[in-house]
Formats: C-alpha cells, sequence, structure tokens
C-alpha cells in the first residue's frame, strides 16, 4: 500500500486512477475516455484503473486506495464530482497530483439534505437510501486544508448541479482551468485530455483520442 509522500516533480505518473462522480459508475463517458487516453500515451499505455465505487464514501475510498497498489509509485489521480473529493482525501494523504473536475466541496452538507432519498445506481442496478453515516463519514473524510501544488482544477462555468464558485474558493491558489458553459459532466473532456495528463508528466499521441473515444 502507497504510504510516501512523493514529490509531484520527479517522475512523470506510473499510472493512473479515475474516481467516478457519486452515483455513477465505470460505464459513465468520463470513465471510458479515460482508459482510452491512458491507452493513447506517448512511448507505451499507462496502467490505468477506474473501479466501481461504493455509495457510503468511506468504502469508495478504501476501493481507491487498494486500486493503487497496481500504479506503481507515483500514479495521477483525477476525478469527478464526488470523485473529485476523494481524489482530494487521496492526494493530501499521499501527496500525489490530482486532477478535478467539477468536484464536490465539503459534500456532507450536500449529503445531509439527501437523508432518506432514495437512489438508483443505473451501472449496477443497486438500489440504496442515503441515510446520517454517508453525511457521518463524509464530515470524517473532509481534509482539514488543500494544498495547491497538488491539483490541477477543471470546472464548468454553467455547472447545473455544483456551484463552481465554492471550487474555484476552496482550490484557490491551483492551477486552474475554466470552462465557459460547461456542464457537470464536463462533456468537453476530450479537449482538455492533454492538460490532464500533462499534470502527471505524460504526453498523448496526437489526435488519438479522441478517435478512440467517438469510435467505442
Amino acid at each position: 500500500m502507497l504510504s510516501l509522500v512523493i514529490d509531484r516533480e520527479a517522475a512523470p505518473a506510473s499510472g493512473l486512477l479515475y474516481l467516478h462522480g457519486f452515483n455513477s459508475g465505470v460505464s459513465s463517458p468520463k470513465s471510458r475516455l479515460m482508459r482510452a487516453a491512458c491507452e493513447a500515451v506517448e512511448g507505451a499505455p499507462l496502467p490505468c484503473e477506474a473501479p466501481q465505487l461504493s455509495h457510503r464514501p468511506d468504502e469508495a475510498l478504501a476501493t481507491a486506495m487498494a486500486s493503487l497498489d497496481v500504479l506503481g509509485p507515483r500514479p495521477l489521480l483525477v476525478g469527478s464530482s464526488m470523485g473529485g473529493f476523494l481524489v482530494s482525501c487521496l492526494a493530501e494523504r499521499l501527496g500525489l497530483p490530482a486532477v478535478v473536475i467539477n468536484p464536490a466541496v465539503r459534500p456532507a452538507r450536500l449529503m445531509q439534505s439527501w437523508i432518506g432519498m432514495d437512489f438508483v445506481n443505473d451501472d449496477t442496478g443497486e438500489r440504496f437510501v442515503i441515510d446520517r453515516r454517508h453525511h457521518e463519514a463524509l464530515e470524517a473524510l473532509t481534509p482539514l486544508r488543500l494544498t495547491p501544488a497538488h491539483y490541477l482544477l477543471l470546472l464548468g462555468t454553467a455547472d447545473e448541479t455544483l456551484d463552481c464558485r465554492d471550487a474555484f474558493a476552496a482550490y484557490a491558489g491551483c492551477t486552474t482551468i475554466l470552462h465557459p458553459g460547461g456542464d457537470h459532466g464536463f462533456s468537453a473532456l476530450a479537449d482538455y485530455l492533454p492538460a490532464v495528463l500533462a499534470h502527471g508528466g505524460r504526453r498523448l499521441l496526437p489526435g488519438r483520442v479522441t478517435t478512440i473515444f467517438h469510435h467505442a
């Protein structure tokens, strides 16, 4: 298990971990796109893990930690929405480079308003109800501070789910890309893949990723 804090400038990323958002899954467009991107890295394919995460945040983080074991000493962390929150938890614990896409900021407050609500995961078919344990786990996991040097922040300015101003303030000082009119799903992610991989010291083969993605 990774336990050392690693210098972000020491070496190119040895792998990539992608964490999807709340109630999403491995078949989401961003998850498929990140796997395609890892196949199109200059030199050789980059090891990639994009696990199915539990709706329970502590279990999701444990799955993410376990996935790091096969990604080498310095993986690049990428996460969207709730996955962005979980990626931030890992980045602060392990000192790893991270890309956060429309990340949830203090999601415990949002989850508190969902207590008692029913959900169905389209990827797994699982049905579940949000309870106080979700809120308590998120409160316990929330980092006390965010280290700007770890992060590349991608924000859509027209996010219909989260207020992008919250993330802009929380990740103040980090490298930030604002996509005008971008939605919560950040459907323009393919256009920013060179920046995502560059944050981990990697380059994409020109033209490969969007071709793979649009024919997947």
